[in-house]
């Protein structure tokens, strides 16, 4: 690339958020941008999270895109092979891969108030671009704890997200940090070969039930066949987790509905001190709801110890919890997330006066609509602050947000805009709206600490209404909400 290269669109990120944006601007008949991609093939997080028992946690159905139905899932939940499979099969479908650079990384993007457009740097060079359209996702940085003593391990350290395929776990002692919705899925998956598994549980989660299954090769041949199959599967999909849904908000539904949980754990754990320390003490759904049938089983075998506790330190190869404990081990592995609202990005983009989202946002990321910033003109967010939802697809959201952001496209291009910004005072007031309902919501009231808070305290993550809302809140772009300009 070259300084004077221009692109209508820069797309950040060829995960399931870029290759939509990807195949919405070349549904309108729009050709001139390009994907930016740090890695080497498509599929963002499903490219990433490879790790043993990797799958869906929300109904496959519903774990893909409306205009392109898979008929050929083959369990309810799919697992990280499938689900990779369909996205890149659908790029290919719809012609994305021509528009992406593969190994470009996005490091500094800032908006030319002159020229009305954003000149955004990479690891291979510079182009400019009308529009920057921001899909990097809040799953695509792994979270690393800074514990003390860790660059003293002698063995091997990895994030769950980044699984070391070469080392084989059979015989060694491991030490598993985190208990979030990754090491729910590899914990029953490597438990049966390592010779000891150390799980360090800073907070209990509830686990429910997965209604998983193997569909049958009949049952896939009626969804290609029969016309309106898969569509009546999505919607009753979908139903059934806007049921859900309710509950989020109206906190006490949830605390019968985690009844379920209990009976589980008192099913699958007979130990009644073990059942003690994996019963959590707040709300259901306070937390990300996890879903398996394997993984109490597992914290039950011979071979794994469950410590109730957070790592304090670690001194060569002996792992030192925060109760005093000391277990060797060969391998440590973190199933500790994600940089959900500390993105990378918001050190990396930033307004016509130099200052980053990071400066704007002081440790509270806002949009408007979740998708567009206020001081940030023609750049959107995919997957954005206050969107998040505790029983939805990401899909869901990210089609909603890909009608709005087509429907400003139309708006801008019918009325020969070059510069969009959001108003900070409808942002303000849309964010305000958004914490004043999340009070009540099981986030916020569920009496537990969560990626959804920010480092200041406050819900950045979470929407506080159905998604029915959401997708009336997005169907139609809304040019009042603007300050529009052209040069």
């Amino acid at each position: 690339m070259t300084r004077q290269e221009h692109v209508e669109f820069a797309i950040i990120g060829a995960g399931i958020s870029g290759i939509g944006a990807a195949i919405t601007l070349r549904r309108m008949g729009i050709t001139d941008f390009v994907v930016l991609e740090k890695g080497d093939a498509l599929g963002g997080t499903w490219r990433d999270n490879s790790y043993p028992g990797c799958a869906c946690d929300v109904p496959s159905g519903l774990y893909s895109y409306s205009f392109a139905p898979n008929p050929e899932w083959t369990r309810l939940f799919a697992g990280q092979g499938e689900i990779l499979d369909y996205v890149d099969r659908i790029a290919a479908e719809h012609g994305v891969g021509e528009h992406v650079r593969f190994g470009t990384e996005m490091t500094r993007a800032q908006w030319d108030e002159t020229r009305h457009r954003w000149v955004v740097d990479t690891n291979r060079g510079t182009l400019t671009a009308g529009s920057v359209i921001a899909a990097a996702g809040p799953w695509s940085e792994p979270l690393v704890p800074d514990i003390p003593g860790l660059d003293t391990f002698d063995g091997e350290a990895f994030h769950s997200s980044r699984w070391n395929h070469d080392l084989d776990l059979t015989g060694k002692r491991v030490a598993v940090v985190g208990t979030g919705a990754s090491a729910v899925q590899f914990v029953p998956a490597i438990a049966p070969d390592v010779e000891q598994l150390h799980l360090y549980q800073r907070t209990a989660q509830w686990v429910l039930p997965k209604p998983d299954h193997y569909v049958p090769k009949v049952e896939r041949w009626v969804m290609r066949r029969v016309p309106g199959a898969q569509r009546a599967l999505r919607s009753m999909e979908y139903t059934i987790m806007e049921a859900l849904g309710v509950g989020f908000r109206n906190p006490w539904i949830l605390r019968i509905v985690q009844q379920i949980g209990r009976a589980q754990l008192r099913a699958q754990v007979p130990d009644p001190e073990l059942r003690q320390a994996l019963t959590p003490d707040y709300t259901l759904g306070c937390k990300r709801l996890l879903l398996s049938n394997t993984y109490y089983p597992a914290l039950t075998r011979p071979n794994v110890e469950v410590h109730a506790n957070a790592v304090a330190s670690v001194r060569g190869n002996t792992v030192i919890g925060t109760d005093g404990a000391e277990r060797e081990v060969d391998v440590i592995i973190f199933g500790t997330g994600f940089h959900i609202l500390d993105m990378p990005i918001g050190s990396r983009v930033f307004d016509g006066a130099g200052r980053s989202l990071d400066d704007h946002w002081k440790g509270s990321p806002q949009a408007y609509l979740g998708t567009t910033v206020a001081g940030f003109p023609n750049a959107f967010v995919l997957l954005g602050p206050a969107l998040g939802t505790g029983h939805t697809s990401a899909f869901t959201i990210l089609e909603a947000q890909l009608e709005y952001l087509a429907s400003a496209i139309s708006a801008a291009r019918a009325g020969g805009w070059t510069r969009m910004e959001t108003r900070a005072d409808v942002q303000a007031a849309f964010n305000a709206d958004v914490q004043q309902a999340l009070a009540t919501t099981v986030y916020n009231a569920g009496g537990c600490q969560s990626y959804f808070l920010d480092v200041n305290g406050r819900n950045s993550f979470n929407w506080p209404w159905s998604t029915g809302r959401m997708v009336q809140r997005l169907n139609e772009f809304d040019q009042r909400a603007y300050e529009v300009s052209a040069r």
